[in-house]
């Protein structure tokens, strides 16, 4: 019971043709016309496996095989497959497929499963469209309220809701999942680093997922011509962003201990050429190890904030994300690390310094994580890439480990 490596490859670039920027990097936005696309493949192939599908209020996808126990809860399989803008054909697309070819060896092998199996497709993962990020799975465990997604829109003002029925999603539908169905959930995801590659080791057990917070930063001032306002008259909201913004690679490097700060959004208004701004929004990723570090670059960087409210220029600062850092179940490592050495595929526990979706729903069930190498450590952009043979590795640890789980009773 061997993973189809070619089927995987080819599944990865069908996925990667799905694009709104083709030639220039994988860019799928959430409730796109190139989301449905992936969707409706994604939908095809579960259809194909013998899975029953069906959509959440969020357009999460899910895809069921009933267990020989189907009053048990499921074990569940798969990652997101929305990108960021210009982004690869691996990050999260990798676990959905993984998923997909989980299922394609429990059809192909006529093997039932004891408790419901079930492949997932999240959505929003990346926040690249309604911002925060982990939307899909905050959404499905209950951690983002019915009147908090009301209020979602994109850089254009669109709603989440109304861009869900442009591609014929219901928003209507239940959204929150009852944690008791869930017995695990397991997630491989493309490193993202270079560590693997540089080792030579085909698998990383994920022991724990770094702590972030994001914040979004409105910066207001006053609109001036740039030619007749005298420099010593300007609110020039941009150069007060400016200021800030720069300040932060410090702040983060006199905390330490693998802090970063990232400012990865910016929006200028009026952004006329001619036009002293007025306006600028821009965001704020925090993330550490340790919760502690986390909240003390929270704190730095707010009293940074305070300090540039100056004449004429008003700031506030809105935290879109807060998550602690999570350890993953213990008993699926082990399992993870044995399943690997019995396959013979070399392996090492490591952390994670990107956040994913496994990380939300661990504070509901049992989850495990498993990485795979980056080329060159290269993600979030088009020369992104990933060897299948290794993707198939992963595929097969995580198939002996969804059987294994089944095996045990729940607690």
């Amino acid at each position: 019971m061997k993973a189809n490596q070619e089927r995987i490859e080819q599944h990865i670039e069908l996925l990667n043709r799905f694009t709104s920027t083709p030639g220039q990097g994988v860019t799928r936005l959430t409730y796109s016309k190139e989301d449905l696309q992936a969707r409706n493949f994604i939908k095809e192939k579960m259809i194909e496996y013998g899975l029953e599908v069906s959509e959440d209020g969020f357009g999460n996808i899910f895809g069921k095989l009933e267990g020989t126990s189907p009053d048990k809860p499921s074990v569940i399989v798969g990652s997101h497959f929305d990108s960021v803008p210009n982004g690869g054909a691996y990050d999260g697309t990798a676990g959905v497929v993984v998923g997909l070819e989980v299922a394609a060896l429990f059809k192909e092998n006529n093997v039932q499963p004891t408790y419901p199996l079930e492949i997932i497709a999240l959505v929003e993962e990346e926040g690249s469209r309604f911002g925060g990020g982990l939307m899909g799975s905050r959404g499905m465990m209950g951690m983002l309220s019915d009147e908090d997604f009301k209020k979602l829109a994109d850089k254009d003002g669109v709603l989440a809701e109304d861009a869900m029925l442009t591609i014929g999603l219901d928003p209507l539908k239940k959204k929150v999942r009852d944690h008791e169905t869930i017995r695990a959930f397991l997630e491989l995801h493309i490193e993202q680093g270079p560590i693997l590659e540089e080792k030579g080791i085909q698998v990383g057990i994920v022991e724990s997922i770094v702590g972030l917070t994001q914040l979004e930063v409105t910066v207001q001032g006053q609109a001036g011509h740039a030619g007749t306002t005298p420099m010593n008259r300007r609110s020039d909201a941009l150069v007060s962003a400016a200021q800030i913004i720069g300040d932060l690679p410090e702040l983060a490097t006199s905390i330490g201990e693998g802090t970063v700060i990232t400012t990865g959004r910016l929006n200028v208004y009026p952004n006329g050429a001619n036009v002293i701004p007025d306006k600028v929004t821009f965001t704020i990723d925090i993330r550490a190890g340790k919760e502690e570090n986390i909240l003390e670059a929270v704190r730095r960087t707010n009293e940074r904030i305070a300090t540039g409210q100056e004449k004429g220029i008003h700031i506030s600062v809105e935290e879109m994300l807060y998550i602690q850092p999570k350890f993953l179940d213990e008993n699926i490592r082990s399992i993870l690390k044995e399943t690997s050495d019995a396959l013979e595929i070399t392996n090492c526990n490591m952390q994670s310094g990107a956040g994913h979706d496994a990380m939300v729903l661990s504070d509901f069930t049992a989850c495990g994580m498993v990485f795979i190498p980056s080329k060159d450590g290269l993600s979030h952009c088009p020369e992104e890439w990933s060897d299948a043979s290794d993707l198939a590795a992963g595929t097969n640890i995580l198939f002996e480990t969804v059987k294994r789980l089944m095996e045990e009773e729940t607690s």
